[in-house]
């Protein structure tokens, strides 16, 4: 049961100590959330977590922001909307601001290598974790089981996260409709600044996550435009990657190159508005879609895939970020205590920063 609704002050102040700590990219960003807003603090179900979920995946623009975005409107409407994303979003905002201000200045990122070799194995438990807690409230059914399998295979053998996504929710809804042999219900009908509007398009246009945003920008600023060099883009990108928050901050960074503090802002709310929007219009209709008799096996097509996309993810971070015996440990041993204590997840992200710095130090 959930406890009573937080205010808007308890919603500011847990989304800005997320996008504070939560390092890792959207699937640790969603890892986090499920943690203490299902688990620690009840301010949501797990079923509806998941079919926020869904539906932000199902959205152009950065995930975990989104899903912020609809958890705050689901908790305080539109107050909470805007409360919860700007929040998220501010300190990685900040953050990047000034490192791209001393990037400018010195010409070179902060050495930063051994807070991610102890983070990335962290990380990667932490998700694990959130797969195994989700998993059990949608996968209630062997035929959703097979069908989050087939989901997960389609991902390693290529097929774009969005088909996959679609695939498992429609196919649900196939196999439901064949099952109650009668017609259906009728589906709910869900119907001058250059940097800010580039931007404002690549957030219009980018699913998925930050990873996916980077062939736009490469295709867009390096390759066609030429305002950026392939070094400087993987500066912004390897920025989104060691702050924490959304990874689409990596905009606030380039958009400092562009155009300074002006820049900045105009490329981070550029990147950001589409998903405020979308969220604001399609919100609503969640919970009469759940109430919809024939929406809701494709609710949980859709939410079985959105979790296969997240044990891709996860399976990539594993690749990136166990590299020796060190980081298996690590990673095993964060899982452990995840799943034994239940520790909160800031602790471990806090002790795998020190215990990576350490070990850098020590090999050099």
């Amino acid at each position: 049961m959930a406890d009573p609704l937080p205010s808007l002050r308890d919603l500011a102040g847990f989304f800005l100590k997320l996008g504070t700590i939560a390092f890792g990219g959207p699937a640790v960003h969603i890892a986090m959330m499920e943690d203490e807003l299902v688990h620690r603090r009840r301010w949501i179900s797990s079923g509806e977590f998941l079919d926020l979920l869904a539906m932000s995946n199902l959205l152009p623009g950065p995930s975990s922001t989104e899903l912020a975005i609809f958890i705050g409107y689901r908790l305080r409407g539109f107050a909470g909307l805007l409360v919860a994303g700007i929040c998220f979003i501010l300190p990685a905002f900040l953050m990047v601001w000034a490192i791209a201000v001393g990037y400018v200045r010195y010409g070179h990122l902060p050495g930063v290598a051994g807070v991610l070799y102890g983070l990335k194995p962290v990380v990667v438990a932490i998700v694990i974790q959130a797969l195994w807690r989700l998993g059990q409230s949608a996968v209630k059914t062997k035929f959703l089981a097979g069908l989050g399998v087939a989901a997960l295979a389609l991902c390693f053998a290529g097929v774009s996260p969005t088909w996959v996504l679609f695939g498992t929710g429609l196919f649900s809804l196939a196999v439901y409709w064949i099952k109650l042999q009668s017609k259906p219900a009728p589906l709910l009908a869900v119907a001058p600044w250059p940097v800010f509007l580039l931007f404002l398009k690549f957030g219009c246009v980018v699913f998925g996550s930050g990873y996916v945003l980077l062939a736009f920008l490469r295709a867009d600023l390096v390759t066609s435009r030429r305002w950026l060099t392939e070094s400087q883009l993987l500066d912004a990108v390897a920025v989104g990657q060691i702050t924490p928050g959304p990874v689409f901050t990596t905009a606030t960074f380039i958009g400092y190159l562009l155009g300074g503090s002006r820049g900045a802002v105009l490329a981070t709310i550029g990147i950001f508005l589409p998903a405020f929007i979308l969220v604001a219009i399609t919100a609503p209709i969640i919970r009469r879609l759940r109430k919809a008799g024939s929406a809701a096996p494709l609710l949980a097509g859709l939410n079985v895939g959105a979790l296969s996309l997240m044990a891709f993810v996860t399976w990539q971070l594993g690749r990136t970020a166990i590299v020796d015996w060190e980081t298996a440990v690590l990673a095993a041993a964060g899982i452990f205590v995840l799943l034994r204590f239940k520790l909160n997840p800031t602790w471990l992200i806090a002790a795998g920063a020190i215990i990576g710095g350490i070990s850098i130090q020590s090999a050099a």
